[in-house]
């Protein structure tokens, strides 16, 4: 959530700044502005809307510069208004941009305030520049400022200053919240995200907690939290710069959901080369600490959380392992009571989700072999502070809702279950059966991907619905979740899941003739339990809307609409039953004329409370 983009350059950085903005607008946001530094004064602007709003404000009043910041914002203090957006100011010479959330903010704020300070707005981000530049009104130069300043919060931020007084300097800092140095010729940049910088650059450097970076047009320099200059590695990004890009597709949803064969097909042959070295696979004497683990903890956030629910299923029934799976969220606030020899698994896609990462923070480590991070970024921030980590080789995902990113993430967690299962010998070579079902994966999630056509007309029967019900049972109710959890996010709909069983436990009260009621029935042990709970769906004049096996036998009539999916082993049925649920919501949304890339409220990394 927010976007942060920054640049020193010897050239025009406006059109710079605005791109990646627009690279940034999956995150969420609801207001958007830049400050640019022009014939030594600071040039801002500011809007409340899309980027597109801000352009259009530029095209009326253009500026130009070398120096420059600029912001996405996802409201948290203080209501969406020109006001409240950033960059912020402080006596026209410092300005700032600013992701996160400062918890001591009211207290500093009294302080400035009795120092005859102004503020504008109703953000906490604006005392942090008053802050800033009340120290460099006493002589300090922006670096020493901004190191003293950020020694004064409590909270997470990452945050973009420019000084008038400066005019070739950029200095970031973060706390909790990412950010990127981005390494040009002769330039220099910060951003969210690496993907907003991919216009200009494929060099990146990522700060860790408590750096502050001082940017210049030749040179960055790190300071680390104890103030000592440190060296931070500089990496290349490892994908196109067209694998972020929408290509011919009208949404990044649909690309992403396009690409989910050729993303897992990649994934498990990366995988299935490093499956007789552990240390290759997840790294750091990875054989030892697995084999030692008694007993799994998951924690994970939304669509993550969903893939921890499935995961409990293959660990328990492979390895068995006993398993338990948290939300991050609730999990940081209590006081967990942990068994020894716990193998701590944390799921998050960016690997800066702020629940997950608090999580790991806040656990008693003496009771761990290890704690896991799976997760689809190798620099983030889960995967730096975690013991081992397990890539997911998803790629960038743009859209919101996530899709492959999901489905990846079951891969893996199918991978390391497997990998479990072998070392604790509980299954006679658990991984035969399974790789070979494994690779062939790809090329049913493929032949589902045909089903687009039938799907989208079955979407036109919720076009005037208000609510939803899914069903799932075993493995595939996690799945039902996953799939209202799409429609809801994309659709705007209010969909809920329920385990089939739990029907007659009151959900079952809901239906009528105008609930639409969706379940995954694939070929598998709870096949008969399920189709008693159709049954008494359809008793109450419920209107069902099923993805069934191919060769599984259920009546139809004009209430019961059937999308006939490929056999599948019924282990690897959740990651196959997902797709069709995503292309439901999709469709949904799109007859509804929602942002299905960017909806409402939502932002796709959520690095703040």
């Amino acid at each position: 959530m927010c976007g942060i983009m920054g640049a020193t350059a010897q050239r025009n950085i406006t059109p710079i700044l605005l791109e990646g903005l627009e690279r940034l607008e999956y995150r969420g946001y609801d207001s958007a502005g830049l400050t640019v530094l022009v014939d030594g004064q600071l040039k801002c602007l500011r809007r409340t809307g899309k980027v597109a709003q801000l352009k259009q404000l530029l095209k009326q009043n253009p500026v130009a510069g070398n120096l420059g910041i600029a912001h996405t914002r996802w409201a948290t203090h203080g209501v969406p208004t020109v006001t409240n957006a950033h960059p912020h100011q402080s006596h026209q010479r410092i300005a700032l941009v600013h992701n996160g959330i400062i918890d001591n903010y009211e207290a500093i704020r009294t302080e400035l305030t009795s120092k005859g300070y102004v503020f504008a707005s109703q953000t906490d981000t604006e005392v942090i520049v008053h802050l800033i530049h009340s120290y460099c009104a006493r002589g300090l130069d922006l670096v020493s400022a901004v190191i003293r300043a950020t020694k004064r919060f409590t909270g997470a931020y990452a945050i973009g200053v420019i000084d008038l007084q400066q005019p070739n300097r950029l200095v970031a800092a973060r706390m909790g919240s990412p950010l990127v140095v981005g390494i040009g010729s002769g330039e220099s940049y910060i951003a969210s995200d690496q993907l907003a910088l991919l216009q200009v650059t494929d060099q990146f450097m990522f700060l860790q907690d408590g750096d502050v970076a001082d940017l210049s047009l030749d040179d960055v320099t790190v300071l680390d939290r104890a103030g000592q200059i440190v060296q931070r590695t500089v990496s290349r990004f490892e994908y196109s710069n067209e694998s972020a890009d929408k290509g011919y597709y009208k949404h990044y949803m649909l690309k992403e959901i396009d690409e989910q064969p050729v993303v897992i097909a990649n994934g498990l042959g990366q995988y299935l080369t490093d499956w007789d070295t552990l240390e290759t696979l997840f790294s750091k004497n990875a054989h030892n600490r697995l084999m030692a683990a008694k007993r799994v903890q998951i924690v994970a956030c939304g669509t993550s959380y969903h893939a921890g629910l499935v995961a409990r299923y293959w660990i328990e029934s492979l390895s068995g392992l006993p398993c338990q799976v948290e939300c991050a969220s609730e999990f940081r606030y209590r006081q967990p009571v942990l068994l020894s020899d716990t193998l701590l698994i944390l799921l998050s896609q960016s690997g800066e989700t702020a629940d997950v990462l608090a999580a790991l923070r806040h656990i008693d480590t003496d009771y761990l072999v290890a704690s896991l991070a799976i997760c689809n970024v190798p620099s983030s921030s889960l995967v730096r502070e975690s013991d081992l980590s397990l890539l997911t080789r998803a790629g960038p995902e743009i859209g919101v809702a996530s899709t492959k990113a999901f489905t990846t993430q079951l891969v893996a967690l199918l991978i390391l279950t497997l990998v479990l299962a072998r070392t604790r010998q509980s299954l006679p070579k658990p991984e035969c059966r399974m790789l070979v079902q494994l690779a062939k994966l790809p090329d049913l999630l493929q032949q589902v991907l045909q089903l687009k056509d039938v799907i989208e007309t079955l979407a036109g029967h919720f076009a005037n619905k208000h609510h939803a019900l899914f069903l799932g049972r075993g493995s595939l109710y996690p799945i039902a979740l996953e799939g209202a959890l799409k429609l809801k996010e994309i659709s705007y709909i209010h969909a809920e899941a329920y385990p089939a069983g739990e029907l007659k436990h009151g959900p079952l009260a809901l239906v009528d003739r105008h609930m639409p009621v969706v379940a995954v029935v694939p070929d598998n042990s709870l096949l008969e339990k399920l189709k008693a709970n159709l049954h008494e769906v359809r008793a109450r004049g419920g209107e069902l809307f099923l993805f069934v096996d191919q060769l599984v036998n259920i009546p139809t009539d004009e209430a019961v609409h059937i999308v006939r999916l490929p056999r599948v082993d019924p282990l690897l049925a959740p990651i196959l039953y997902t797709l069709p649920l995503q292309l439901l919501a999709y469709h949904v949304a799109v007859i509804k004329g929602t942002d299905v890339d960017q909806p409402r409220n939502l932002a796709k990394s959520v690095t703040v409370e």
